[in-house]
């Protein structure tokens, strides 16, 4: 082994250490999210817990980030540096943080909008109509979508982010979180183009919202999926299998993208931090 003058290893077989151990966690990470999903979906029936309040898949990204911190305990905490609220805060970024949370009802607006006009009416569910209070599916929505995104946005994200830069590291994500939603590719092909689409805009708003944010990610990224979540389950019904309104939804979620594109500073979006794991 190559060493340089204080006997470690050379500067160019750090890296590849780094790097190759970025992509062992990764393939673990993503391995077990895509098998503890569909063990926790084929088991939820057995444990009463309804499909419409929270569904148990949606825990798989979680697992996956156990088993990383299993194998790699000394590097977990690196990974979801940021996830959680900081003691002591540092700059606010109030403003990003914000328009990253508006965002997903102007996506759910938009799409509803485009929908009622194309269908000719307004779809609107009552909350009272869901056969469980609206409080207790608001509370899983939000557990579930940080189940997620504990996964996607605080550990793969930033994991993807330090190599490939912020840009190209969420429309892998995207795409990967797209795929991580199998059930999806028995529908007709253009629902699964649109939700593709939507999965891959909402990946790029949410990494480049929080690629500057250095704590409360968990909270954020799992704010944002509850609300386009809440918005879908109460205006639209996409999940009937129907193909119109699940395109809108992309179309949506990609315009909603778009702005947040293009108020990134250019050395931002094809920059990967140094020293990437």
């Amino acid at each position: 082994m190559r060493r340089n003058r204080t006997g470690r290893p050379g500067d160019g077989e750090a890296d590849g250490m780094r790097v190759w151990g970025g992509k062992a966690e990764a393939g673990v990470f993503l391995g077990v999210a895509f098998v503890a999903a569909g063990v926790l979906g084929s088991a939820q029936p057995a444990t009463g817990i309804p499909p419409e309040v929270v569904q148990l898949t949606q825990f798989g990204p979680a697992a996956g980030v156990l088993a990383v911190a299993l194998l790699w305990p000394g590097r977990i905490r690196t990974r979801l540096a940021g996830a959680l609220p900081a003691r002591e805060p540092g700059p606010a970024q109030g403003e990003r943080k914000l328009w990253l949370l508006l965002t997903a009802p102007m996506v759910v607006v938009f799409a509803a909008g485009a929908y009622a006009w194309a269908h000719g009416d307004a779809v609107v569910t009552d909350p009272r109509a869901l056969g469980h209070p609206f409080t207790l599916v608001v509370a899983a929505q939000l557990v579930g979508a940080c189940g997620e995104e504990i996964g996607w946005r605080c550990f793969l994200q930033p994991l993807l982010s330090a190599r490939f830069g912020p840009v190209a590291a969420s429309l892998l994500v995207g795409l990967v979180w797209g795929a991580w939603h199998v059930g999806v590719f028995a529908q007709d092909p253009a629902y699964a183009a649109g939700f593709l689409v939507a999965t891959v805009a909402m990946s790029l708003v949410l990494g480049l919202a929080l690629e500057r944010v250095r704590a409360g990610r968990l909270l954020l990224a799992g704010g944002f999926h509850t609300l386009v979540n809440l918005g879908m389950l109460l205006f639209m019904d996409e999940e009937s299998g129907a193909v119109l309104p699940m395109v809108l939804f992309g179309a949506a979620c990609l315009a909603a993208a778009v702005p947040w594109l293009l108020r990134t500073p250019a050395d931002t979006i094809t920059a990967a931090r140094r020293g990437a794991p």
